[in-house]
């Protein structure tokens, strides 16, 4: 996934075999899948398994997933972000911006509603 927001960050991939790590690290790092998945039972086997097994759970519980849909800005990134930190702040991102457009929306039903801007409708005929 590549992103012009910078410096791509490390995700954990929605579509790998067991929990997205390798994949994700192999995305973030730009190498093949098969050799990352190589090195990872190399390791499991050179350090006594557990070791290995331990650390790729907890990466798979602490990375964050990739997001659905591709990251454009810096807004997009901020946003997913917060999310992932916190559904709450989110959430209450979403609905601030959903008030500011109500509000707006309202300020233009007034303007085109008013009888000012009927007649001034009227005399530009």
């Amino acid at each position: 996934m590549n992103t012009p927001v910078g410096r791509q960050r490390l995700y954990r991939s929605r579509s790998g075999m067991i929990l997205g790590v390798c994949k994700g690290l192999a995305q973030h790092f730009d190498v093949s899948l098969f050799w990352t998945r190589i090195i990872v039972v190399l390791l499991m086997i050179f350090t006594g398994f557990w070791p290995v097994v331990g650390l790729y759970l907890l990466a798979g519980f602490l990375l964050k997933p990739e997001p659905v849909l591709p990251l454009h800005n810096a807004e997009e990134s901020d946003f997913y972000q917060a999310y992932t930190r916190s559904r709450n702040e989110g959430l209450s991102r979403i609905k601030s911006k959903f008030d500011r457009l109500d509000k707006r929306i309202r300020r233009l039903e007034d303007v085109v509603t008013s009888k000012e801007y009927d007649w001034d409708r009227r005399f530009k005929k």
